[in-house]
């Protein structure tokens, strides 16, 4: 009967550990869950805004404003005036003066409602064009809102370094569905405010590490070399002040929209771009247009 005894007894020991043990398990489920359907939705949206850009700038079809743009949607390019009927005036123009126009996307992210599209537009083929980034907020399955910058591709940079290229290992511009995500996004955050907020350009220091690859045409790559020219902008700027207005992160690549003002009828555009492996910013992008006096909508750039 010992056998037996002992038998029972470790079969109600084992039940009672995966009984103890099922709550924890059904607690996770949520969270997994959740997860899963932000990832799925995060894939629609993507996928919703590539076919949309695809469409519009390659394909020259403008039946896709109707498909994909909500009726009140809000335009921010101060180009183009505000609905669908001011993107379809505005690209029916653009079209008709660049016919072999294209757009090369280079890379997408997107969180929440948001998706960020960072491309290469070229209005002539013999141009290398400008360096775009779309950011497009969507709700119900349509684009309902829409801002941008824009700025001219150079015939040369400082570091040597394109305006699209990846150069940190590894070299993919897709978003790392495995990096910490909501991490990378506060680093950023915090990086930024110290830096172009507090003026405290020995931050660069503290988040950034060698060798930084810049894509700015006007820097150098390095650490140095960033604490060199922001320090250099806030001497001969001395009342520059910088206002984010939002943030979006996928996995190992942050995108940060903000307005520096520089003087009082001074003012830029901003949108950055960072890659972060590790906890430290490995690489940098930034499309950067000055803001103009009048606009052919209501809304301002952000």
């Amino acid at each position: 009967m010992r056998p037996l005894t002992r038998t029972l007894a470790g079969a109600l020991a084992l039940s009672t550990v995966l009984i103890v043990g099922e709550p924890a398990m059904a607690a996770s489920r949520p969270a997994v869950t959740a997860a899963r359907a932000e990832a799925s939705q995060i894939s629609r949206s993507k996928a919703l805004v590539t076919d949309f850009t695809q469409r519009l700038y390659n394909r020259h079809d403008l039946s896709a404003i109707d498909a994909y743009l909500d009726a009140d949607f809000t335009q921010h390019d101060p180009r183009i005036a505000d609905g669908p009927t001011g993107l379809r005036d505005y690209l029916t123009a653009q079209n008709a003066a660049h016919p072999d126009s294209y757009l090369s996307v280079k890379r997408v992210i997107a969180e929440g409602d948001l998706v960020a599209v960072h491309s290469n537009l070229v209005l002539d083929p013999r141009t290398r064009g400008y360096s775009v980034l779309d950011l497009y907020r969507l709700s119900g399955g349509k684009i309902v809102e829409h801002w941008d910058t824009i700025q001219e591709v150079p015939a040369t940079t400082v570091s040597g370094n394109d305006m699209f290229s990846t150069l940190s290992s590894p070299q993919v511009s897709r978003p790392d569905p495995s990096a910490p995500t909501a991490l990378n996004k506060q680093l950023v955050t915090d990086m930024y405010k110290q830096v172009f907020v507090d003026k405290d350009v020995t931050a660069f220091d503290r988040y950034v590490v060698a060798p930084y690859y810049q894509h700015n045409p006007g820097f150098a790559n390095g650490i140095q070399a960033a604490k060199d020219g922001i320090s250099g902008m806030f001497s001969a700027f001395p009342d520059f002040h910088s206002d984010t207005y939002r943030v979006i992160a996928e996995g190992d690549l942050v995108v940060l929209q903000s307005r520096g003002t520089f003087t009082s009828d001074m003012a830029q555009g901003v949108f950055d771009i960072y890659r972060v492996q590790n906890g430290k910013v490995v690489e940098h992008w930034d499309i950067v247009q000055n803001v103009p006096s009048t606009s052919s909508n209501n809304n301002s750039m952000f």
